[in-house]
């Protein structure tokens, strides 16, 4: 019987065959980079040293340190610009809209606080003067609604308004309304265009001039 000829198969295709010994030491040397950097996250925890929410991630802040951000932060009353009487343009209906959405505005942001209202309202209309805001009341109130993010608003796109409250901070809220689209100035927050509760830090703080606190709310006008 004849003998089948022996095949040797060449170191090159051995080498072929399976992953280099270089190539395995440095998956494993990899492996155990990420596995290192997974365990010292999860044990240090330590939180995001700025924003409470900062695009898609969110902070740590507490609300006692987020306070202490703000405080830190000195308030320009010398910069501050004065508001300019609104002069509201529509008819009786489109004036009866735009006090609804004043009203919501007020109340949702604000809760039944007076002065905390009128300073969010003033701040609607504000915005409706200045650029790259809607040009009217309604249309600056819900901008952004109907996005699960990215509202200015956040009650307007937060489920807020399906929980609609019904108690006495309502007509106050209109009564300031009113009196705002005939003309009567809040003050105290000048031509502030943004704002935000106290125990948060925003991610566009340092980017604005902080002009004025109002009951828990801190009102900037940009630059």
């Amino acid at each position: 019987m004849a003998k089948r000829p022996v095949r040797y198969v060449s170191s090159r295709r051995r080498k072929r065959s399976g992953l280099r010994p270089s190539s395995e030491h440095w998956l494993l040397l990899l492996g155990a980079v990420v596995a290192f950097a997974v365990v010292i996250g999860w044990l240090t925890d330590v939180p995001w040293p700025t924003e409470t929410t900062t695009g898609n991630r969110k902070a740590r802040l507490t609300m006692a340190q987020a306070r202490a951000s703000n405080a830190l932060v000195p308030i320009a009353t010398a910069k501050r610009r004065a508001a300019t009487p609104f002069r509201f343009r529509g008819g009786p209906a489109a004036r009866l809209q735009a006090t609804e959405c004043l009203a919501t505005v007020a109340l949702y942001e604000a809760g039944n606080g007076r002065d905390a209202q009128r300073a969010v309202i003033q701040v609607v209309l504000n915005r409706v003067g200045a650029a790259g805001f809607p040009k009217t009341v309604c249309g600056v109130v819900y901008q952004g609604a109907n996005r699960t993010t990215g509202c200015q608003f956040s009650f307007s796109c937060d489920g807020s308004r399906t929980r609609r409250p019904e108690h006495d901070g309502w007509e106050q809220a209109r009564r300031a309304a009113r009196r705002a689209l005939s003309g009567y100035v809040y003050a105290p927050v000048g031509r502030a265009t943004h704002y935000h509760t106290d125990w948060m830090v925003p991610y566009w703080r340092s980017s604005l001039v902080k002009v004025a606190t109002v009951e828990s709310h801190i009102f900037y006008q940009r630059r």
